[in-house]
């Protein structure tokens, strides 16, 4: 499956890449080249870094500029890459933008501020959150969604910042009810809306496609399956892309539901594509049994990251 460096806007397959960890838990960056690598052969359109299924949490601020230098360095330019910069503090996230922009980042991927679980601001403090992040960098900034951040983010509001705010035009949603939200952003923001994405690990992905979606930022283990069913839906071929989604959807749902983000890093282990498929502590490991039922169902698609590093 051939990838090309995506042109703006940028759309299709974006997966999220797992920090790879060493049997102790240290940075693997031998392992974490060979990770990147593997997921650009199988097809990925782009990369995005540092996000929440990267374990990004678990890290301290070095090994964040450490995994950011060697990751885009390592791909320099054969794909984009969007750099998650997330924290709560504006004038922290602005200048982990800044540097994600002058390392070669693509896009940045942030979260509205939040902490715990009740620190969040108002929708003011939000607008000026992403204002002054915006203002600190030249190139696109995608707002995340997600219920892990607990700050309601209406239609109106994301339409509101896409329209005022210069960079900030990417949105990755991944609320309950995605589809109905995709679609009353599209509508609600027009032009101003350059990039309506899919998250999730493509759960949604056939309801948010038809609602608008042009983008997808799954796991990093399959990206060859999502582009089975991304690539004949944009060619026109829906029942070619609901085949696909029918066949996948088994392995997203494990993905999903059972394994999160350990999902990756199992498939690539069972690949050969890394050593260790080490969750840094506290993450606990994944249940035995929980894995030999990833790879039961894996098995029967074929995915390029089985065979990879064989």
């Amino acid at each position: 499956m051939t990838t090309t460096a995506a042109a703006r806007p940028y759309k299709g397959v974006f997966p999220v890449a797992p920090t790879i960890f060493d049997a102790d838990g240290r940075l693997d960056l031998d392992g974490q080249k060979r990770a990147i690598d593997f997921m650009i052969d199988a097809g990925s359109h782009g990369l995005c870094i540092l996000a929440n299924f990267s374990e990004q949490f678990v890290l301290t601020d070095d090994e964040r500029d450490l995994v950011m230098r060697t990751v885009l360095q390592h791909v320099a330019g054969r794909v984009p890459v969007i750099v998650t910069t997330t924290h709560f503090a504006t004038h922290i996230c602005a200048e982990r933008s800044r540097r994600a922009q002058e390392m070669g980042a693509a896009m940045v991927m942030v979260m509205p501020p939040y902490h715990g679980a009740t620190f969040r601001v108002p929708e003011s403090a939000i607008y000026d959150f992403y204002r002054a992040v915006s203002d600190a960098i030249d190139i696109p900034i995608m707002v995340q969604d997600a219920p892990v951040a607990g700050t309601p983010l209406s239609v109106a509001f994301l339409a509101k910042m896409a329209r005022e705010i210069e960079h900030l035009a990417y949105f990755k949603i991944e609320v309950p009810g995605a589809a109905n939200k995709l679609r009353a952003l599209i509508e609600a923001g027009g032009d101003a809306i350059i990039g309506p994405w899919d998250g999730e690990e493509a759960i949604t992905l056939m309801a948010d496609l038809d609602a608008g979606a042009t983008g997808a930022m799954t796991g990093g283990g399959y990206p060859d399956g999502i582009r089975e069913i991304i690539d004949p839906y944009v060619a026109g071929d829906r029942e070619a892309a609901l085949d696909a989604y029918q066949r996948w959807l088994p392995l997203i749902n494990y993905e999903n539901r059972q394994t999160g983000l350990a999902c990756a890093k199992i498939l690539m282990k069972e690949g050969g594509v890394i050593a260790h498929d080490t969750l840094r502590a506290p993450l606990p490991p994944v249940h035995p049994a929980t894995r030999t039922g990833l790879i039961e169902i894996a098995r029967r698609l074929d995915p390029v990251v089985l065979k990879w590093g064989r």
